[in-house]
């Protein structure tokens, strides 16, 4: 099961996109944001999704939310996924599984493949929202777009 609405999320370090590491409770201090977990880079559905988050980012861009995308991945594999999609956003590498762990997007019967699991936390890092689809990449962007507008700025800041 995913983290709770209303719980705290753990704060991470993960090696980012942007060339530094990426902490959760420093970055975002005072911010909201959306995490999206999802399993392997060019792969079909991963893929699609962050198109889909991609073609989306002004929806959060507007609401100043910044997105981060989580894999298993290496930073390289990363880096090179971003550039060849042309993602407007930072993908951070739990190469080790451990972030991935701890925001219970593993499957307990194949602990190294990660779910497609979508968190939006507000400026204090509590979950607002979750949507959890392992199939459809696509209603990710959708579920978030929709909490987003539907809460607006005042819920999460």
């Amino acid at each position: 099961m995913p983290l709770a609405i209303g719980q705290k999320a753990p704060d991470f370090m993960l090696p980012s996109t942007s060339g530094r590491d990426f902490s959760l409770y420093q970055a975002m201090k005072g911010k909201p944001c959306i995490l999206y977990f999802y399993p392997k880079d060019f792969s079909m559905g991963c893929t699609n999704e962050a198109c889909s988050f991609r073609d989306t980012f002004e929806v959060f861009l507007e609401l100043k939310i910044a997105l981060y995308g989580i894999s298993r991945d290496s930073i390289e594999s990363h880096e090179r996924f971003k550039k060849t999609l042309g993602l407007p956003f930072d993908l951070l590498s739990d190469d080790g599984g451990k972030v991935c762990a701890l925001y219970q997007t593993q499957l307990p019967f194949v602990p190294l493949f990660t779910k497609r699991t979508t968190y939006l936390l507000d400026k204090n890092q509590t979950v607002m929202a979750v949507y959890e689809n392992i199939f459809s990449s696509k209603k990710h962007i959708k579920a978030m777009v929709e909490e987003v507008t539907a809460k607006g700025k005042t819920a999460l800041y």
